[in-house]
């Protein structure tokens, strides 16, 4: 959304014109399953733009309507369609891609999560131009920031968002000019980000400490990590969301892994493969997250396993 905002802003001050505004379909969402639309269709909407939401880019209808635009430029952002290479054509200068790392690596569909899964230090944006390859395409231009240490999914979203807005601003005059020259990708740097499931989110606490902190970061604020606990055989199983929570490599309970040795205001101590892990917000179904303090006091997990 804020490349929409900015390229919004560019529009007003120069002759650079949207000629449409292409997002996802409306769907149902939450609970009530009421039809919702995305930020980017009302950021369009208040800016009275031109908004397109087909369910495919492969009709030849749908081809048609885009090639009737007459479009110079292309820009996607986390579209969530592939363009097949009819659209990739369309455009007399070239299809430009946003995409949140720092290409070779992290190409794919989850690279904020990826990111912080594997401890990186860094990430980015990449304004890439387009080709027929997952994120293959060679590069105008990088934007390069710090991963902090208590860095969550979310919160990297929103700094990388902002950061794209900036770098897609730098790059198109010399795009739109024909001086911008990208460059091809280095092959033998690349690795890929596979798209997230909530399965993925599920906690092992077999692993150590410090992977299961980087998933409670990486899931945040989705599909947020999760386990499983009942509090005695012949009681139902239960999800125990976990939102917050950091890695003490000290622990010496010696206690199976999953085992919650403490439960306290200062956060549900969890038994790991190596060290503890501490749940600072927590999440019971039907329930908002809670501070470990209003959880303990709703629900005691002392002594419990956790799965």
């Amino acid at each position: 959304m804020p490349v929409l905002e900015s390229l919004i802003g560019d529009s007003t001050r120069s002759a650079m014109e949207i000629v449409a505004v292409y997002t996802q379909p409306d769907r149902p969402a939450g609970r009530g399953r009421r039809m919702s639309t995305s930020p980017v269709k009302k950021v369009a909407t208040a800016a009275g733009l031109r908004i397109e939401q087909p369910e495919t880019l492969k009709s030849p209808v749908v081809q048609e309507t885009l090639r009737s635009l007459e479009p110079d430029l292309i820009v996607v952002v986390a579209y969530g369609l592939l363009l097949p290479k009819a659209v990739l054509e369309l455009p007399s200068l070239a299809c430009v891609n946003v995409h949140a790392s720092l290409l070779p690596r992290w190409r794919g569909a989850a690279p904020i999560q990826r990111a912080i899964l594997a401890g990186d230090k860094r990430s980015g944006v990449s304004i890439m131009k387009m080709s027929a390859g997952l994120d293959e395409g060679p590069l105008y231009l990088g934007r390069e920031l710090a991963i902090r240490v208590d860095e969550t999914g979310a919160s990297l979203h929103r700094r990388l968002a902002e950061l794209g807005a900036t770098a897609l601003t730098a790059a198109l005059p010399g795009i739109i000019d024909g001086t911008a020259r990208a460059q091809p990708q280095d092959e033998a740097q690349a690795c890929y980000a596979g798209k997230i499931s909530k399965s993925d989110a599920r906690l092992d606490f077999s692993l150590d400490a410090g992977q299961l902190e980087r998933m409670v970061r990486a899931f945040n604020a989705w599909p947020v990590a999760w386990c499983r606990w009942r509090r005695g055989n012949a009681d139902p199983e239960q999800t125990l969301r976990i939102w917050q929570a950091k890695a003490d490599a000290r622990g010496a309970s010696g206690l199976s892994s999953g085992m919650v040795v403490s439960a306290s205001k200062d956060g549900i101590r969890i038994a790991t493969g190596t060290g503890d892990l501490i749940a600072e917000r927590l999440q019971l179904p039907g329930r908002k997250p809670q501070a470990a303090a209003d959880f303990c006091n709703a629900c005691d997990l002392s002594g419990l396993q956790l799965y």
